[in-house]
């Protein structure tokens, strides 16, 4: 008997909720196989056999919390595929959930495990809640892994159109809906997430420990925009990725943060942690909730590989495919509230970081040149908030100044490389 436990996560990690099983009972699997997908407070997780057998038992839920250390399942080495222990077969076997491979409805497949295809957690999730053989769809990554676009390409072929319905696996969802008769009126009651929940006693935690500040200012967007117009086309030639704004605002932040130092810097104890490096996330919402993955040494890198970075940190969020690599450190935070047309907003602090940068809708506004003319101009409204224990007002916006002055000369960004 071979008891499968929730292995060490990383250091900040102790515990997890079950999200879904990729075996059932009776399934015979390899060393290395994917088991089971685990939702941490970061990313979701998947965890693989380290040995070889039939899965005789699965001993939690979609739904429940694990911690390290904590037996999940149980593999038996001899035990021949498809069968369950002794003690089970008194009553009907429930099975934990639905294989990648096949509708919720339909028997395991003959199929080895080798040979199932490859796909993120959230494709699987879409393909069993359509009734999707997995095996069935086509994958356009070069590398051969199925995402949620190529399940919704699967659905308008005719023969998924012509399919019968399939009912949905009665398995314990991870997140359950009850209508509540307790109020007046009907209201929904919806389970938060793991990362949802964590999201918010973070929030709530910054605000508590924290003497956060925001400080405001504004930029006339056009000579960057000026900028891309005129290389947008040669940019993407080159390098095969979209010159953007992020990539400038990247930059300036680097530029603005090695003159003030203390925006780079974190508080431990009594002791100030001043970082040499520059890790900068790049808020993002994913369809758990927000996720902060980090552009490592943005410093070092150029408009290109900045640009090349944050789409693909951008598609593994949508895809819940981030890894815990992928979020982890961090010496300061963007954030963009304009892709969803915030013209104005006080973004919260990234603990245990002492400065986010927030990005607004860009509008066009009547500007004063001079003492006569005005002119119509691509204005954004941008926001830093700081931790005002180690960050005085005088550098907080200071830093926003420069951060300015830099977006409103782009050419001094791209001289810098």
């Amino acid at each position: 008997m071979i008891e499968i436990k929730v292995p060490e996560l990383a250091e900040s990690i102790s515990e997890g909720t079950i999200s879904q099983w990729l075996i059932n009972i009776g399934d015979k699997v390899a060393k290395g196989d994917s088991i089971v997908e685990l939702e941490t407070d970061k990313v979701n997780i998947e965890l693989n056999a380290e040995d070889s057998g039939v899965v005789t038992k699965v001993l939690k839920e979609p739904g429940d919390t694990v911690e390290v250390g904590d037996v999940i399942a149980i593999i038996e080495e001899n035990a021949a595929e498809g069968s369950a222990p002794a003690s089970s077969t008194a009553a009907p076997e429930k099975p934990a959930q639905e294989t990648i491979n096949q509708p919720s409805t339909q028997p395991e497949p003959e199929l080895p495990k080798a040979e199932r295809p490859i796909a993120s957690p959230a494709a699987r999730k879409m393909a069993r809640e359509l009734g999707i053989d997995l095996s069935q769809v086509r994958s356009s990554d070069p590398l051969g892994r199925i995402r949620p676009d190529d399940v919704k390409a699967h659905t308008q072929t005719p023969a998924v159109q012509e399919a019968p319905k399939v009912e949905k696996t009665s398995a314990k969802p991870a997140v359950q809906k009850q209508i509540d008769e307790d109020f007046d009126k009907p209201v929904e009651r919806v389970r938060m997430s793991r990362r949802r929940q964590t999201i918010a006693k973070r929030l709530v935690e910054v605000q508590h420990t924290a003497a956060m500040l925001t400080t405001f200012n504004e930029v006339d967007m056009s000579a960057i925009m000026n900028l891309r117009n005129q290389r947008k086309d040669a940019f993407f030639e080159k390098h095969g990725v979209r010159l953007g704004f992020m990539s400038f605002f990247t930059k300036a932040v680097v530029s603005a943060l090695k003159q003030f130092p203390l925006l780079n810097a974190e508080i431990q104890g009594d002791e100030l942690i001043l970082k040499k490096f520059y890790d900068i996330g790049i808020a993002v919402a994913a369809p758990e909730g927000l996720v902060v993955p980090i552009v490592r040494d943005a410093n070092k890198k150029n408009f290109a590989e900045i640009e090349g970075e944050i789409s693909n940190l951008g598609k593994k969020a949508r895809d819940n495919a981030l890894t815990l690599n992928d979020l982890q450190g961090g010496t300061f935070t963007i954030t963009n509230g304009g892709v969803f047309g915030s013209l104005m907003s006080t973004p919260i602090l990234n603990s245990p970081q002492v400065g986010i940068l927030g990005m607004h809708k860009i509008q066009t506004r009547p500007v004063a040149i001079d003492e006569v003319r005005m002119e119509n101009r691509p204005m954004m409204y941008i926001a830093l908030s700081y931790d005002h224990r180690i960050v005085d007002g005088k550098e907080a916006v200071s830093f926003l100044a420069t951060v300015k002055e830099l977006l409103e000369d782009p050419h001094s960004l791209l001289l810098e490389g």
